[in-house]
This record gives structure tokens, sequence and C-alpha cells, in this order.
């Protein structure tokens, strides 16, 4: 079955349940999934003005599957006559419908949704990479406190197009408030503490779909999630150093733990890149897909798992977790804490005034 979400911005989330909303959040798909999956009508029909929106020709075969799955999503498998052989254009529109056989229509909605989606995001612009801003921080943690009270089964969390996350956005650090540099990191403090505890307090399964690179925040969370899934074309990389900071999302404690001190070092303080290979192997991702049957085979498995007991894997999931909930919100504080100092810090300043001057010349 295919993902259900329409991407309007670098990052979307969606709630699929019996009773389903969409928010969407330009910076990460987010999805939580009940006992059925699928887009929902809202979902639908913003894919249908996006398709307006596109600036470049999908192509012909692309342009029958979008016709196709309109069709099968609205009316169900085709059931007009046949074109004649002459009447070129129209055989080709109802070959492409029949095709899709006894696709139901929740499914042909879904995939609509999911095509349009890679269609915009491919057009989306690039540079930021699922950058995660100060909206979609707040964004973030505000879907996953309705996801956690609502009645669906697991929440998913990947990115849109070729990337995963690049982490934080560093044009946060440009937007100084009235009180100055010690209100900006006070401010930006307080949003880390509360993006990290939504993670940490988050009482259903969270499964990570690693679809491209991952960068800083994105990979210092991964300690908080229940099982990673990744791409055999994702990176692992978090340049703290490199940037005068240091780590946050409990990965100070959740690293070393997972990975030994000697090969979380190597991460966090010297900046070494992980291959999907090596993080596996390191216990920060569960498996490793071929990027050419990445999501068919992740989707389907997370298609599955929805279909477990809600309150099953909800109370096995506090046993697992509760015993370190206290001391992963004490670690989380500390991060906040040092990473305010570090903020404050010429180094800091510094590392992130060359960042900028350096993407100003490329």
């Amino acid at each position: 079955m295919a993902v259900p979400f329409c991407l309007v911005y670098p990052w979307r989330f969606v709630r699929s349940a019996r009773l389903v909303h969409a928010f969407r959040i330009p910076a990460l798909q987010l999805h939580t999934t009940g006992s059925a999956m699928g887009a929902t009508v809202e979902d639908f029909n913003h894919a249908k003005a996006q398709l307006g929106t596109l600036k470049k020709d999908p192509g012909n075969e692309i342009k029958l599957k979008i016709y196709a799955l309109f069709k099968q999503a609205t009316q169900g498998p085709c059931n007009t006559p046949k074109p004649g052989m002459l009447d070129f254009v129209n055989k080709a529109k109802w070959d492409a419908w029949k095709s899709l056989g006894d696709v139901s229509q929740d499914e042909a909605r879904q995939q609509y949704v999911d095509l349009i989606s890679s269609l915009v995001a491919a057009e989306g612009p690039a540079k930021k990479k699922n950058a995660i801003t100060i909206q979609m921080y707040n964004e973030i943690i505000k879907a996953l406190e309705l996801a956690g009270k609502d009645d669906s089964v697991i929440t998913v969390l990947t990115g849109s197009g070729d990337f995963y996350s690049s982490g934080n956005d560093l044009n946060n650090f440009t937007k100084i408030p009235e009180g100055g540099i010690e209100q900006m990191a006070k401010d930006s403090g307080e949003l880390l503490r509360g993006f990290v505890k939504a993670f940490i307090d988050f009482p259903k399964p969270l499964i990570a779909v690693i679809n491209g690179p991952a960068v800083g925040v994105s990979v210092t969370l991964l300690g908080l999630f229940d099982v990673v899934y990744a791409t055999e074309k994702a990176t692992f990389h978090t340049p703290f150093s490199q940037l005068g900071q240091s780590p946050e999302g409990c990965s100070s404690y959740t690293f070393p733990k997972m990975m030994g001190v000697a090969k979380a070092s190597e991460m966090l303080l010297f900046n070494k890149k992980l291959t999907a290979t090596e993080a596996c192997q390191r216990g920060l991702v569960t498996e490793v897909f071929p990027d050419s049957s990445f999501q068919t085979e992740v989707w389907t498995r997370l298609k599955a798992y929805a279909q477990l007991p809600r309150n099953s894997l909800a109370l096995s999931k506090q046993l697992v977790r509760m015993v370190e909930k206290e001391r992963l919100h004490a670690v989380n504080d500390q991060e906040v804490e040092r990473l305010v100092e570090r903020w404050l810090s010429d180094e800091c300043m510094n590392a992130i005034m060359s960042f900028f001057q350096a993407k100003a010349r490329l």
C-alpha cells in the first residue's frame, strides 16, 4: 500500500486513523496509522489543487498514471467500453485505468496523493533539505501531542524528496529578538527542551523512516525512536563541533549506550558521518533496505504493524521506556543548558558566521 501523504512543503504531517485529520507541517511527514491507512478526502482534494501548480511536464507516462488513479479513486474499477484502436489518446487512458484492476478507491486515492506528493517535492526548494525552522519545531510538538491522544496505533516520521532532514535551520540564529542574543539563546533552549520532551514522552510506538541523508537533531533524536528503518542511501552526520555546538536530543546518553563511548565519540565529538550500514552496525538503525524497494518494503511492514492491538503496543512501550524516562528528561535539561552556553559563546558565533560566509560563496 502506498504512503498516505501529500506534500505541499518539504515535510508533511498526516494522521490516518478511524477518524482522520491532517496537519500540514513544512518540515516533516509524520504519519499516525490506525486500523486503516489511507489518504483523507482533504488530502486528495489538496493533491488535485497541487497538480495544477506543477511547473514541469511530468511526461505522458506519469500523466496517464495520474489520470488512471484519479478515475479509480473517484469511480472505482474501469467500467467503460474500450475505445477503438484508432482512438489513440482515449485508448491509452482506458488501458491505464483498466490496468489498476480491482485496486480499491481508498488505495487509489492514497496512491494518487503519494504520486502528486513526489512530483511537488521534486520541484520544491532543494537548498533547505528539510531544515527545521522555529515554526516547524512548534508544529511538530503540537502534531506529536495530538497524535499521542488519538486512536492511532503507530506514528511514523519520514522526510520528503531526497533528504530526511538537514537538521536545525541555522537561519534560526539570524532572527534576533528585542532582548538580544541572550534572549534568543534562552528562547531557543526552551523550544528545544520542549521539542525533545515531546519525543521522550510520546506514548505510542514511534518509527523513523530515513529516506535520505540525516543531519544534526534529526540524527540525535533517533535514540528516542522505537524502530528506525533506513534506505541504503541514507547517511547520518552530527557536525556539532564544526559549528561550535554540543549534542542534543539526549544523544549524549543514548548514543554511548547504543554503540559504546568510543564509537559515540567519533560521531558526537569528531563529526564522523556514518553510512546506513555503519549506523545499523552501531545500533542506531534497526534495518537497512535497498533503495529501489525501500518505500514498498517499509510501508508494507508498517501497514502490518498498524493492525496490531493498540493498547498492547502502547503498554509494552511503557514497560520498555519507563525505566529511563526520568533519566532522559534530566539529560535533556543538561544538554539544553550546555547548548545555551554554547550559543552565547564567541566560538559558536564565529563558526556559524563562517558557515554563512562559505554558503554565500557557493
